[in-house]
């Protein structure tokens, strides 16, 4: 039943078509005593209801906890890899590697959950959130907070696996991504903050897992390279919003562009800024190797692309620029190469 229908004046029974749900009942003891025909009505209007079966409970779970966003949780292999070189035990060092990853990726999933189950009255009014599991009913807020808190658990039980020093960095990834569904998104600069923070809390894990000592301007690049890409996104959104009218998230009202633009904008800065004062720092570690030099321009060339992208207000959705800019790519890959030379050769 559509909701032309369901909206109905009295009037509209003049047509001899009116509906069961538009046609008032006479007094209040008949609706009490007939409770079974609204509840028919919306089963016959939710196109998810046939889909309320265990299989498809446990489909909207794993649907909700987003397996394809774990491709962020690859930071995690970032310390790692520049500590390969000197690692007396590597086998050990990878394997610490794949259990973070697969710890911050049952958590990272826990926070997903609760985000969707907090937002569902949000989503449902989305034009294409509306379809999340939650949103549509095929998972209930309970069942999506339990399952949170089974990833939850199982996260921080694989982390044990590596070291306690992962679990302390899952459970303060956890509270303040929590912290974050419950208020703090609405809250101006700190949203910005808190997102960038969960790719720095990657890079960090991966470090702790290993009992890596990270470098500095490693952790520098990594928490401005997320404050620029966290930046760009909003400022996509609002580009969009002002383009087309289309609606965005209510924290996002408290920004302007400008704003926006000046905050990746500085963080583009100190990114390249930091990222050249770790590579000459890689090049006194590593045997004066100036691939490590070298390795600047691609990495800055990559960011001004970006940032091209950014301007633009294309930047929405960092993934696929990744996956359709091919120049970005070869940029991308030229640059892991000359690292991979200035560690390696």
């Amino acid at each position: 039943m559509s909701e032309t229908t369901d909206e109905r004046t009295p009037d509209s029974g003049e047509s001899g078509t009116e509906s069961v749900a538009a046609k008032p009942a006479e007094t209040a003891a008949e609706a009490e005593a007939a409770p079974a025909v609204p509840a028919v009505t919306e089963a016959a209007a939710d196109p998810a209801a046939p889909k309320k079966s265990p299989l498809g409970l446990v489909g909207g779970v794993i649907k909700t906890a987003r397996p394809r966003q774990w491709v962020k949780n690859v930071l995690v292999f970032a310390a790692p890899f520049f500590a390969f070189s000197k690692a007396t035990n590597r086998t050990e060092l990878v394997i610490d590697a794949l259990i973070a990853f697969v710890a911050f990726s049952l958590t990272a999933s826990s926070v997903y959950l609760i985000n969707d189950a907090v937002d569902v009255e949000a989503d449902r009014a989305h034009p294409t959130k509306r379809n999340r599991p939650i949103a549509a009913g095929i998972v209930p807020v309970p069942v999506a907070y339990g399952a949170a808190v089974v990833f939850l658990l199982a996260g921080l039980a694989v982390s044990f696996a590596a070291s306690w020093q992962l679990a302390v960095v899952l459970a303060v990834y956890e509270a303040v991504q929590i912290a974050y569904c419950f208020g703090l998104k609405h809250q101006p600069v700190v949203d910005l903050a808190i997102v960038g923070s969960g790719f720095l809390m990657r890079s960090i894990a991966g470090g702790v897992a290993g009992g890596i000592a990270m470098s500095q301007w490693f952790l520098l690049v990594t928490a401005f390279g997320s404050l620029f890409m966290v930046a760009g996104k909003r400022y996509a959104e609002i580009m969009l919003f002002e383009r087309t009218g289309a609606k965005i998230r209510s924290s996002l009202k408290k920004y302007s562009a400008s704003y926006l633009r000046f905050v990746w904008a500085t963080s583009a800065a100190i990114l390249i800024m930091s990222y050249c004062m770790w590579a000459f720092e890689i090049r006194q570690v590593e045997h004066d190797s100036v691939w490590a030099v070298v390795s600047m321009v691609p990495f800055v060339v990559s960011v001004l692309r970006y940032a091209v992208d950014v301007d633009g207000g294309k930047a929405g959705e960092p993934e696929e620029i990744a996956l359709n800019d091919r120049v970005l790519q070869v940029l991308g890959a030229t640059w892991v190469v000359t690292l991979f030379l200035s560690f390696y050769l």
